[in-house]
């Protein structure tokens, strides 16, 4: 993908963010098919607690890396036919007793519970869950999603930091994540995906 593709889609994405924020706010709290009712797919937003939360829109490095992370996911689940790679924005609903339904940047559902996929949304956790970090959203995505996600049973929760070149890897190990990191090559390998690994000097290679 060139700059000025994902040039534009920083241009794009921002242009559906301006007419979601013109868009008057639900009054009080609603119920989550509320939320449906309300959002449509360029919708930037999530339902948490009942409430309404936009989203900022990405930057260029964040579309770069969401950009290059989905090639490489998706070819990989694809090839090894183990179920589905899906971007935002897509609506995951969080189980009970969670009361939220978060848009990650992107996910990977294994094919066994792809019953829990529904025309606009996931009922349900994904298998994995990757979310790239901006200052906006670091302390929401390292301490508030981070907790809702390892509830939720989310197997595998990356957190990547192109403001600081760094990335965090966790794994659900007895209700619990577990952090694992990277060799001494700076190569991450997967659980939820066997046989896949990451090399971050590649995914930093896609910043400016």
């Amino acid at each position: 993908m060139s700059q000025q593709d994902n040039h534009n889609l920083f241009k794009e994405a921002y242009a559906r963010y301006a007419v979601a924020i013109a868009r008057p706010l639900p009054p009080g709290k609603i119920t989550f098919e509320q939320f449906l009712a309300w959002a449509d797919e360029d919708t930037l937003a999530e339902w948490v607690e009942g409430e309404v939360v936009l989203m900022t829109p990405a930057s260029l490095n964040h579309q770069r890396l969401a950009g290059f992370l989905l090639v490489i996911l998706r070819e990989f689940v694809i090839t090894h036919d183990l179920g589905e790679v899906l971007f935002a924005p897509f609506l995951v609903r969080l189980p009970e007793p969670l009361k939220s339904a978060r848009e990650p940047d992107l996910i990977f559902v294994a094919k066994e519970n792809s019953p829990l996929l529904k025309p606009t949304y996931l009922d349900g956790a994904p298998d994995l869950v990757v979310e790239i970090t901006s200052l906006e959203s670091l302390n929401r995505d390292r301490h508030v999603k981070f907790t809702e996600y390892e509830q939720a049973g989310v197997k595998e929760y990356w957190l990547i930091h192109p403001d600081t070149r760094d990335a965090e890897f966790f794994q659900l190990h007895d209700g619990q994540y577990r952090q694992i990191r990277p060799d001494e090559d700076g190569v991450y390998t997967s659980r939820v995906l066997p046989g896949f690994s990451l090399k971050l000097d590649e995914l930093w290679e896609e910043l400016t």
